[in-house]
């Protein structure tokens, strides 16, 4: 299994002879925010994309145009509905925790998330998903999540957990981990390998000097947390871009 950060929750899984995505945003700005690292791209072949939830964070209909057009997108049960998604016109799977759909020789699960999945505060309820991996290695995508206890039985045997440390902004809301709930995360799923995710790449327009900060800290803090909360797990902390074979 190879996975390579590509910033903020948008990662590409290679594994099973599978390639997929989750959460693509590649765009040098989105709404408010202004990417601090250099804008991806994704080409070839794509089995599938995952997005876990409908915040313009994970789900930018722009990013989604620039990648291969004859992968399907899986999004949470609901979701296909919304207008982002219609304007696709791409093959939709919908799925809710607890389903399974396969990519070649890859299974993936969609598992819980306790975040308001919603794509405004006025939209209809939609829930929040995570994803497992399963090819010769097992993978953890946590999408955006509080901790939760139920984090427990996500997956046994897990090589690798791709768990969200931070956000793009000075504070986080209900829905999200700092890097010490990230730890306790790691605690609780006791992976082999943990990789911080959802930091270091956005910031709000105008607030770089000021929030310098967190473009730098969250990863390592949670790499510190977890050598204190669960010492048997090792943590890898990417650069956007940065590949890791598993």
């Amino acid at each position: 299994m190879r996975l390579t950060w590509l910033g903020h929750s948008t990662v590409l899984v290679e594994a099973g002879g599978a390639r997929l995505v989750t959460d693509p945003l590649l765009r040098r700005r989105v709404v408010h925010l202004r990417r601090h690292a250099e804008a991806p791209t994704v080409a070839g072949r794509l089995d599938a994309v995952l997005i876990s939830h409908l915040h313009h964070d994970h789900l930018d209909a722009p990013s989604l145009r620039a990648l291969d057009p004859g992968a399907p997108v899986v999004v949470p049960q609901g979701a296909g509905t919304t207008g982002a998604i219609r304007s696709l016109r791409r093959d939709v799977h919908e799925m809710a925790a607890g389903d399974t759909i396969a990519f070649g020789h890859v299974r993936g699960r969609a598992v819980p998330a306790v975040h308001d999945g919603r794509r405004h505060p006025l939209a209809a309820e939609t829930p929040s998903l995570g994803f497992v991996f399963e090819a010769d290695r097992r993978a953890y995508f946590a999408g955006d999540t509080e901790l939760f206890d139920g984090m427990r039985e996500l997956a046994d045997g897990l090589d690798v957990a791709l768990l969200p440390v931070w956000g793009w902004g000075p504070r986080l809301g209900p829905g999200h981990m700092d890097p010490d709930e990230a730890a306790q995360a790691a605690a609780l799923l006791r992976p082999a390998l943990a990789v911080p995710i959802h930091w270091g790449t956005y910031l709000p327009l105008g607030r770089h000097r000021r929030l310098q900060r967190l473009l730098e800290e969250p990863g390592p803090a949670f790499a510190e947390r977890v050598a204190q909360r669960a010492p048997e797990v090792r943590v890898a902390v990417l650069a956007p871009g940065e590949r890791l074979d598993v």
